[in-house]
């Protein structure tokens, strides 16, 4: 282009463009050919191309949606129901969807083998059952879908020795392109066949958590029960019937689990049972959600009453965030034992059983010796771990019991991390959430006939905020074991009591082997500076008031908040509420304030400077102090020096002026200073700064003005003799007196204004 640029006022000669055009023609003929004969399915230069068909045996996709019953008896029937659904450019013809069933699969790596395989593979995949048992469809279209139903008799299934079988869906068929029949599509799962009891089964113990995201500000109304005020009421369509805690709450109430619960969810909902109010723009409205919360807590007493209840911290801190960025702030292992302490009171008000308070549960069970030592030193003493982040260091054979002593006195329960993690991810789809039940099922199962002569104590910690979807297929898996024909029920206490695999790992992962991923979700350093700052704010204004609860009680709760696990993932939303709690205080604290004063003018040696303060909260304050200090020694407040202290205290609503004598030995001005202090010296709220001019009046000036007044006296007498001389020459007058003075009004000198100076108590709203 520079080129052109440089030399575009030259033109050649019109021979020469003659040339270069058929040159232009000669070079492009086969160019053009060749873009002509380029087939109707290409692109453009750059743009994507488009996807290919699915071919062979993945031509038609395969959906398992119902496997019933999911752990089948020798005098069962096996229903398998599921859609085909032609994703091939070409209709398949003479269709057959055959189930395939076997061979039985030895150990859980088998398992994990033949979940990861998608295609058909002779040899390695089943015979299929056939017969009448097959189902036929004379053709499936491009593009369409077909559902299909198998009823087959379990006795026709070829079931042999106890253990997990593969079981599959299979469709064959002709297209156009390939006349003869081959396998278009295959969809496996697994069927656990234990007709009998096991002589030794796997003692289970499956976490059922009742955890959410924070919902209520630090701010409460300035009323008796003090109104809590929620940032949304999101937490109402969460325990509404069809939502995701009172769905927990429901499948829950009827299977064994070991309830793990955080106390703030608890406490949130049991303030949204009262009144309480939501924020919305920049004013509140009424929530209205109180029979929802109340119908909620009152289910969730009833089905903890004879099970077992684990408290978390409360707002179940991130106990990994704290280990990595909040240990080098001062006060953060402080607030996690606030927070320990306050679960079980909490527990044990709103649901009336006793928690376990003796375990900690870190992001997706990740643990290193730092997270560990944060964990103890808020007093517990099980750290719930997984077992992908705690890999053993052996060649063990088996899945060990869950149990491991790493010291001082501390258990990591080391959870199962294949059957922790099988309901992860989006179990709203009929087929993705059947392969799941299926899948654990046959884990379980393979996992109990590693060592059948050895009994083995293993712990499920599902996802620590399951979706509704996620928590039918739970319960749907808890369902299939319920025939305790290779498991029993446990609780999360007795499987810490559980004696100790000797060959299973104790060592705790190094700290560097925390996955990248967790770690990039972490709260920051920076949030745990934000929290000091409010705690000493908070710190400093409790001293002052008369009733401290009602302040320290709710900010307390936020800060725990401000630390909770559930803000994982979503920085900013965390970043906005800690500047929430932080801003609220702040806006409190300066409703305690010094009123703003003019410049004062002293004529004399001695006066009184009256400074106001003003309390807007409606309770009151006290164990305040008034300081003044002068910058001229000449300027002494209460004959002490250029400093003076006054004790405060204001009832609320109101504000009280302080008066400081000052003397003064000569003329001049002086730069005062008032500030507030708490009784400790620790300064409260902005300084206020005013002048005092200083007119000292001289004994010359004092001499002058006595001899005016003198003066002044002399003619008042000689003017009131003679006016007495001519009244008593005037016979028509009779007694009389001059007019009489008004006296000076009283000076209003009351220390106190009485008139409220507020609508209400900021501190309590």
């Amino acid at each position: 282009m520079a080129e052109a640029a440089d030399f575009q006022e030259t033109r050649p000669s019109p021979a020469r463009r003659w040339l270069r055009r058929t040159a232009s023609v000669v070079l492009g003929a086969p160019l053009l050919l060749g873009l002509l004969n380029v087939p109707a399915t290409a692109t453009a230069v750059g743009a994507a191309e488009p996807a290919k068909a699915p071919t062979g045996s993945r031509t038609v996709d395969v959906s398992l949606d119902t496997i019933s019953p999911g752990v089948p008896t020798k005098d069962d029937t096996l229903t398998v129901s599921g859609t085909l659904t032609n994703k091939g450019k070409e209709t398949v013809s003479s269709a057959e969807v055959d189930l395939r069933v076997g061979p039985r699969l030895s150990g859980r790596g088998q398992v994990d083998d033949a979940a990861k395989r998608t295609g058909y593979v002779p040899g390695a995949d089943p015979e299929a059952v056939g017969g009448k048992y097959t189902v036929r469809f004379p053709k499936l279209s491009s593009g369409l879908s077909q559902d299909f139903t198998f009823s087959v008799p379990v006795d026709k299934l070829g079931l042999d020795d106890p253990g997990v079988y593969q079981l599959g869906v299979s469709v064959s068929g002709r297209t156009t392109g390939v006349p003869y029949e081959q396998v278009l599509g295959i969809e496996r799962s697994f069927l656990p066949w234990q007709p009998e009891t096991s002589d030794s089964r796997t003692k289970l113990t499956f976490l059922w958590p009742l955890i959410a995201s924070p919902h209520v500000t630090a701010e409460t109304r300035s009323d008796e029960q003090q109104t809590p005020v929620f940032t949304d009421d999101d937490l109402a369509k969460e325990i509404a019937p069809g939502g995701r805690l009172e769905r927990m709450v429901s499948l829950g109430s009827r299977l064994p689990v070991t309830w793990v619960v955080d106390p703030d969810l608890l406490a949130s909902v049991a303030a949204m049972a009262g009144k309480y109010e939501v924020e919305s723009g920049d004013t509140t409205v009424p929530g209205r959600n109180q029979t929802l919360a109340k119908q909620w807590l009152t289910a969730l007493e009833k089905v903890v009453e004879d099970g077992k209840v684990v408290a978390l911290p409360f707002a179940d801190p991130d106990l990994a965030s704290i280990a990595h960025r909040g240990t080098t702030v001062s006060g953060t292992l402080s607030h996690l034992q606030n927070a320990s302490t306050v679960a079980a009171t909490t527990v044990e008000t709103l649901l009336h059983v006793k928690p376990s308070t003796d375990f900690a549960w870190p992001v997706n069970g990740v643990v290193d010796p730092s997270i560990v030592d944060v964990a103890t030193s808020a007093g517990a003493h099980n750290v719930i771990a997984r077992s992908d982040s705690f890999p053993e260091s052996g060649q063990l054979p088996y899945t060990p019991t869950a149990a491991r002593p790493i010291g001082g006195g501390t258990t990591a329960v080391v959870a199962d991390g294949r059957l922790s993690t099988a309901f992860d991810g989006n179990m709203s789809r009929a087929n993705t959430s059947t392969l799941a039940i299926q899948k654990f099922l046959a884990h379980t199962l393979a996992l109990t006939e590693q060592t059948p002569d050895n009994q083995r104590s293993i712990v499920v910690a599902p996802p620590r905020m399951p979706t509704t979807a996620q928590a039918q297929t739970m319960a749907r898996a808890l369902e299939g074991l319920s025939g305790n024909r290779w498991t029993q029920p446990s609780d999360l206490v007795a499987a810490a009591e559980e004696k100790p695999d000797p060959q299973a790992t104790t060592r705790i992962p190094r700290t560097s082997a925390y996955p990248k991923k967790l770690r990039e979700q972490e709260l920051p350093t920076q949030a745990f500076e934000d929290i000091r700052t409010t705690q000493g704010s908070l710190d400093s204004f409790q001293i002052i008031l008369t009733q401290p609860e009602r302040v320290v009680t709710p900010f307390g709760n936020a800060v725990n908040r401000s630390m909770s696990t559930s803000w994982r993932g979503r920085s900013l939303e965390a970043q906005q509420y800690r500047d929430a709690v932080r801003g609220y205080l702040r806006s409190l604290t300066n409703e305690v304030q010094l009123i703003e004063k003019s410049d004062v003018t002293l004529s004399g040696r001695s006066a009184t400077i009256p400074v106001t303060v003003q309390n807007k909260l409606v309770q009151g304050v006290d164990r305040l102090v008034l300081r003044l200090t002068s910058d001229n020694i000449r300027l002494k407040f209460n004959d002490d020096g250029t400093k003076a202290e006054l004790p405060v205290s204001i009832a609320g609503g109101h504000s009280q002026s302080v008066k400081f004598d000052t003397a003064t030995s000569a003329n001049g001005r002086a730069q005062v200073t008032a500030r507030l202090y708490t009784e400790d010296g620790t300064p409260y709220g902005e300084e206020m700064t005013f002048t005092v001019k200083v007119s000292e009046v001289t004994p010359t000036v004092l001499l002058v003005i006595a001899g005016g007044l003198l003066l002044l006296v002399l003619a008042g007498v000689r003017m009131y003799s003679h006016r007495k001389r001519a009244v008593a020459s005037d016979p028509a007058n009779g007694d009389g007196g001059g007019p009489e003075q008004p006296s000076d009004p009283t000076p209003d000198t009351g220390p106190e204004s009485g008139a409220p100076l507020g609508t209400g108590e900021k501190v309590d709203r």
